[in-house]
């Protein structure tokens, strides 16, 4: 495939993608068919493939053994094993194939795991092919205060979003004083079929389409060597099931539609007159921000009405998601005492410049200590035969990726300055280990770069330690509710497509 026949089929995959949008957003009660011949497309199939290709995890192998790797050694090549897709989807033949599952531990909860499924890569293909078609079609649906697995969107949009809820306004201090921390049990697990197929079917018309998504739900999965045959649940680690969990957990954010901007709201005005007047009226007001199964809601209000807030919310998930909510993990807090949500420390803290409460977010001490275990761990599983270049390579991945995330914590240079001091001692012990008797001056003298008058950190040749001061402390900005996804235009295309007219008025003028 050359680079212009992928120009032209990402193009086709664009522009289809934003009319699917744009009609979806159009009319909220448009119901799509004929969708089945876009899946199918070549140029579909052809884009589906370019995007798994670049993802790692197409060398992982499904029940069948089959790889990224295996394909592109065919004698036909790529080429033939998507026709040979095109053509079981054609003829009506194709069929989802067991789902080979792996238990992942889960970071910090010894002796936990998480389910993970691993379709085929014949069905990962399938998957996102269906994807790129339905996911236009739903995002139009989505609230503005969902975030999880969403184009553009982030975890730190999200915390964004619920430390600027407790921030200051211009009419006073934050009025939320109290959080709703929810926990769904087994949420992915509990995605009741048919429930979820009736949502599907309030967007999609297309009979081929659903009896797709609906083989997909309830493909077999392998465990050690035996199958079960799946009654409720999204198989978590498939590239559609994040799609179609979010299409299901919507349901929460409907039920606080009152307080949020609906989707096909232009502006949040009408949101924010309908909160300022329960607000007037002495009436609780709640608020959700969402990252897939992840939520919190800040309460307006007493502590009793967070309490039956609480209560109404299990009864709610029961009726409508047949879902249960844990009623031991859904704790109801101050926000001035802090709680935990993606990972941060979310409080309500005074500023010393100003005096006025704000919404922070901190580094909890157990994500730190679970990061030196982790650290400790590796250092004490490397072998001393090993060179410190082959420990570098080890390490900095997890220094990189946990410095990056919570750059944006308060007062995380200071976290970040006591892991340095600690990781340079770590290193150091290993290294003793390794030279024996070797000086303490002998190893910086072998292992370190004298530059400006001091020592660097661990090196070795080119390779060298990271830092995590490396990273300076950042504030992540609120980019508001209105995040423009791959098919809305920003203000920066709007711009642009302002200009181009411009000119081309000016040229046509000229040609006069």
């Amino acid at each position: 495939m050359d680079d212009l026949s992928d120009a032209v089929n990402t193009e086709f995959i664009l522009d289809m993608q934003r009319k699917l949008y744009r009609w979806s957003a159009a009319d909220p009660n448009r119901r799509f068919a004929d969708l089945f011949n876009i899946v199918c497309d070549r140029r579909t199939l052809i884009h589906a493939w370019q995007r798994l290709a670049r993802n790692r995890g197409s060398n992982t192998p499904g029940t069948d053994g089959v790889t990224r790797k295996a394909v592109e050694e065919r004698p036909d090549g790529v080429a033939g094993f998507l026709e040979d897709i095109w053509q079981d989807l054609r003829r009506g033949t194709y069929r989802p194939q067991p789902v080979r599952q792996r238990l992942i531990p889960k970071p910090g909860k010894p002796g936990k795991f998480r389910p993970l499924g691993i379709p085929t890569l014949k069905d990962r293909l399938v998957q996102m092919a269906l994807k790129l078609v339905l996911e236009p079609i739903f995002e139009a649906d989505f609230y503005p205060i969902s975030y999880g697995f969403r184009p553009g969107r982030s975890t730190h949009d999200a915390l964004s979003r619920v430390r600027h809820r407790l921030n200051p306004t211009s009419a006073g201090p934050s009025r939320s004083r109290y959080v709703i921390e929810g926990d769904i049990k087994g949420c992915f697990d509990a995605i009741n079929h048919h429930v979820l197929m009736d949502r599907v079917r309030g967007r999609i018309q297309d009979r081929k389409v659903l009896r797709l998504v609906l083989a997909f739900l309830k493909a077999d999965i392998m465990i050690e060597g035996s199958f079960r045959h799946p009654v409720t649940g999204t198989p978590q680690g498939g590239i559609i099931s994040p799609l179609l969990a979010n299409v299901y957990l919507t349901v929460i954010d409907e039920r606080y539609r009152r307080w949020i901007p609906n989707p096909q709201d232009k502006t949040r005005e009408r949101a924010q007159s309908r909160l300022q007047s329960d607000y007037k009226r002495g009436r609780p007001v709640f608020y959700v921000v969402r990252y897939a199964d992840d939520f919190v809601i800040l309460v307006q209000g007493t502590l009793q009405d967070a309490e039956q807030e609480r209560l109404a919310l299990a009864q709610f998930l029961k009726e409508e998601l047949r879902m249960e909510l844990s009623m031991e993990k859904t704790r109801i807090t101050d926000v001035r005492e802090g709680f935990d949500f993606l990972g941060y420390r979310i409080a309500q803290e005074k500023m010393p410049s100003t005096g006025r409460h704000v919404g922070m977010l901190f580094i909890p001490k157990g994500k730190s200590q679970f990061l030196r275990d982790k650290i400790k761990a590796k250092v004490r599983e490397t072998p001393t035969g090993l060179t410190l270049a082959d420990l570098i390579d080890d390490l900095n991945p997890v220094i990189t990726g946990w410095r990056n995330y919570y750059r944006y914590a308060t007062r995380a240079s200071r976290e970040f300055a006591k892991l340095d001091w600690w990781l340079y001692w770590r290193l150091k012990s290993w290294l003793g280990k390794k030279h024996g008797k070797t000086s303490g001056r002998t190893l910086r003298r072998l292992y370190t770069e004298f530059k400006d008058g001091a020592r660097s950190g661990w090196r070795m040749g080119k390779k060298k330690l990271a830092r995590f001061a490396d990273a300076k402390r950042l504030r992540y900005p609120d980019r508001g509710l209105r995040i423009p996804n791959r098919w809305t235009a920003t203000p920066d295309e709007h711009f642009r497509k302002g200009a181009d007219k411009f000119w081309e008025a000016t040229r046509a003028l000229a040609s006069l």
